[in-house]
């Protein structure tokens, strides 16, 4: 027996693991054999929009299906590949007994990986650790052990390996010293090769963060919540601020950090939020009575207290905290939350979490201030105990996403939205799969995607859903066939137009990677009870794959990983023998360049439009105002596009539908309508509400564009709004704050504005329930929040910033809510 329990391979990607997972092998060493899956040929069902009733109702009018080869095509491009991957398979042993190894590439295209394996047990009341370096610089084919360079000291793993952003070569490892009294660093600005180390003045809660617009400037919370800073990459340290609960970077580096007045951050409400600009030398107070706060793209959020109990509403700001608007969105009590789903400079998806223990909320749709919402789908699945939620942003195809709702009678269901939350639908089944036990009609069901809430509950799902956006269309995902996610074994999809049409392309399952944006797919089958020694690989997006023995000698398999952005060649197998007396590591690390023999060039390339099917169809493709043709390799190349392919798009404006129109405020969508009509409560009523601090006058036809709708021309229905001149601030985020600058004659219409305002929440709580149904509508609210701290003036807000991106470079967001610090 070994020695350790069942390791864990951490593979720190920004903050990507993978889990203990063990796997078997089918074929004895030496064999191969290929996997065919049948292709879809049957032509898709039309998209059911605005109607979830209607998910399973087909129309033969509509085309999609998914791009073809013929059968074999692909198999027969694959032939002889064993030796050449015999030839470039790598193996490298790792001589400690680690329970976990942690992995980080450093830089990007540079071939540099850093592997930190620790192992730690307790010891009475202290802690025994011991941690090793190695590093590589071929992708992982071969390491050298450098523990020498951080001194043998014992490195918390829990901060994992900090990168800084870009190709910045910086590195900062966390250590324990002093028995785990105090904290050293050691800092790399060489990609790993060498490193220096700094006694911290503090003990670190977390990982350090890099300034991401200056990777010299750094930034923590330590274990007593002071903020610390240092701008010499961490030779030197100034405290900040004293009882600090929560710190973000925001643009232009800009600090924001949310204080506690009372000296316990878990007074939640009570928080200030304040910003410094230039390091610490000036500290501004910009809102107070906060539970959290958050940021995404351009815009900074607040959970207010409202002063009325435990309730709390969302503000919005787009300059830095210097004016809030209060956004249109239902408040919450102590138990709910609401969730930043994803967010860029133009839009943002926001989950509003139901009363009580429900486990699903609403997701409402942003206009491009942050602050006028619209009901994009009820019933969306948010776990209140784990804080899971399935939400997925599908980045290889614009305005996709994918997340599951619960439905009446608690199953969960996978629904996507085409449109960036127009309508939400169901996904097709595929053509090549039959109904599970779980639908009622056997010939009448859909595909459902197993994500976060799969693996929260621990079902047999290794891995989420993935995708890139240099492999354009392409979604890899486990899944079920039926009326619902199924607790039955998965077996792997695969899309290759962005969702809307699906293949079965592996049986159980599997680890996956993207490779050469898109031209190579791997995977690993899961099988948490033997030890494996096959990979397979697809060269055609899914649809017929070959398996290769890597070793003779099969190992328990704990993660596949590969170089985050899916332009790599190379792919490693991590796991562990077990010996008689002890447990070691081992990489295997394939290239499989050699496989793909050739550049690909002109011919290889196929022209493609999104969302549609037939390229010569005028009226079809246009999705959120324009078309998208994309050069796409065609399924039976069999070539390399290169570390340097770059998507190729060409964009055209299509004129403006209704489609490209939310409903406006006031207005709501019936079922199976595209039309937008009032909301029967405030018929004929002036729709008077308040924006920038200001009351203004709407004058509409019921329909505002699509936050990045870029349709011109066409059906362009009329929305103007008229200032009425006249103050409505809201004195939630603190009355000190305020601009006090009324005339008396304002007081009395602010109360009856309040007044209309309760009266107008309560009806539209009854007439939601009663009408809303799958489709969009537009959530009545009319107090508005301005605050200015630096003068009585009182201003719009700022242009837009330029977009904001993730350290993966992708614009999303996909926080925890404010319930657990909105992010």
């Amino acid at each position: 027996m070994g020695l350790l329990l069942p390791c864990i391979l951490l593979l720190c990607v920004s903050t990507f693991s993978a889990g203990l997972d063990f796997q078997q092998g089918s074929k004895a060493s030496g064999q191969s054999v290929f996997v065919r899956q049948s292709y879809v040929k049957e032509k898709a069902a039309k998209i059911v929009k605005r109607s979830l009733p209607a998910w399973l109702s087909p129309s033969a009018g509509h085309r999609i299906q998914r791009r073809s080869v013929p059968e074999g095509d692909s198999c027969k491009a694959l032939q002889g590949y064993e030796t050449k991957l015999a030839d470039n398979t790598h193996r490298y042993t790792f001589n400690d007994l680690s329970g976990s190894v942690s992995l980080a590439w450093v830089g990007d295209g540079t071939g540099v990986i850093l592997a930190l394996t620790t192992f730690q047990v307790p010891f009475f009341m202290i802690r025994l650790g011991q941690s090793k370096l190695y590093r590589s610089e071929n992708y992982g084919k071969s390491f050298q052990d450098v523990t020498n360079l951080i001194n043998n000291t014992f490195i918390r793993s829990e901060f994992g390996i900090a990168i800084g952003p870009e190709n910045s070569g910086k590195v900062i490892l966390t250590g324990e010293v002093s028995g785990g009294h105090g904290s050293r660093i050691f800092v790399s600005d060489d990609f790993g090769k060498s490193f220096s180390h700094q006694d911290l003045p503090f003990i670190p809660l977390m990982q350090i963060m890099y300034n991401p617009e200056n990777s010299n400037v750094l930034l923590v919370l330590s274990n007593k919540n002071e903020l610390w800073l240092s701008e010499d990459f961490g030779s030197n340290w100034k405290k900040l601020h004293d009882m600090v609960c929560l710190v973000k970077w925001g643009r232009k580096n800009a600090i924001f950090f949310t204080a506690s007045l009372n000296g316990s951050c878990s007074d939640r409400g009570m928080l200030e939020l304040r910003r410094t600009t230039d390091f610490g030398k000036t500290i501004k107070t910009v809102a107070s009575k906060i539970y959290s706060f958050g940021l995404g793209g351009r815009f900074l959020f607040a959970s207010v207290m409202t002063g009325k109990g435990t309730l709390r509403m969302i503000h919005v700001s787009v300059d830095q905290g210097q004016t809030w608007n209060m956004a249109q969105l239902p408040p919450v009590g102590h138990e709910q939350f609401y969730s930043i789903l994803a967010a860029n400079d133009e839009m943002v998806f926001m989950h509003v979490d139901e009363p009580g223990d429900s486990g699903f909320g609403t997701i409402y749709v942003s206009d491009d201030r942050g602050t006028v919402y619209s009901k994009s789908l009820e019933r969306h699945l948010y776990t209140t105990t784990g804080g899971e939620t399935d939400f997925t942003n599908v980045t290889s195809l614009r305005g996709v996403f994918i997340t599951s709702i619960l439905a009446e009678d608690s199953s969960v269901q996978t629904v996507v939205s085409f449109d960036q939350g127009g309508e939400w639908v169901p996904l097709r089944k595929p053509a090549d799969s039959k109904c599970d036990a779980t639908a009622k009609d056997p010939d009448k069901c859909s595909l459902h995607i197993h994500a976060a809430y799969s693996t929260a509950m621990r079902l047999n799902v290794p891995m989420l859903p993935m995708t890139e956006p240099n492999a354009v269309g392409l979604i890899l995902a486990h899944g079920s066939v039926g009326d619902a996610i199924s607790v039955m074994r998965p077996d792997v999809y695969v899309s290759d137009d962005g969702g809307y049409t699906w293949i079965k392309a592996l049986d159980g399952p599997h680890h996956y990677a993207i490779l050469d944006s898109g031209g190579l797919l791997v995977a690993v089958e899961h099988s948490p009870t033997q030890p494996i020694n096959q990979i397979k690989f697809s060269t055609d997006e899914g649809q017929c794959w070959g398996v290769y023995n890597f070793t003779q000698d099969p190992i328990y398999f704990t993660g596949l990983a590969s170089e985050p952005g899916a332009r790599s060649m190379n792919v490693s197998i991590w796991g562990y023998r077990d010996s008689l007396l002890s447990q070691y590591w081992i990489s295997i690390t394939i290239d499989f360049r050699d496989l793909l023999t050739r550049d690909c060039d002109d011919k290889d390339y196929v022209q493609w439009l999104a969302h549609s099917d037939d390229i010569s169809d005028p009226n079809d493709g246009c999705m959120l105002g324009y078309k998208e043709k994309f050069l796409r390799l065609r399924k039976d190349s069999v070539c390399w596009n290169g570390r340097d392919y770059m998507v190729n798009t060409q964009p055209t404006p299509c004129p403006c539908t209704l489609d490209d129109f939310l409903c406006d405020f006031g207005y709501y969508r019936q079922e199976n309508s595209s039309e937008c009509v009032e909301q029967p409560d405030l018929k004929g009523q002036v729709l008077e509400f308040c924006l920038h601090g200001k009351e203004e006058q709407l004058q509409t036809s019921g329909y505002r564009k699509i936050p990045g709708d870029k349709c011109e021309g066409g059906e362009m229905p009329e929305r103007k709004e008229i200032d009425l001149s006249k103050r409505c601030v809201s004195d939630l985020v603190g009355p000190s704050l305020l601009i006090d600058n009324r005339s008396s004659k304002s007081v009395p219409i602010v109360i009856t504005v309040i007044v209309v305002m309760l009266l107008s929440i309560a009806a539209g709580v009854v007439f939601v329930k009663k009408y809303v149904c799958g489709g969009r509508f537009l959530v009545h609210r009319y107090s508005v929040l301005q605050q200015h701290v630096e003068d009585n003036a009182v201003e719009g807000v700022d242009d837009p910033l330029e977009t904001n991106h993730t350290q993966n470079g992708k614009i999303e967001f996909h926080d925890d809510s404010d319930e657990d610090l909105l992010e």
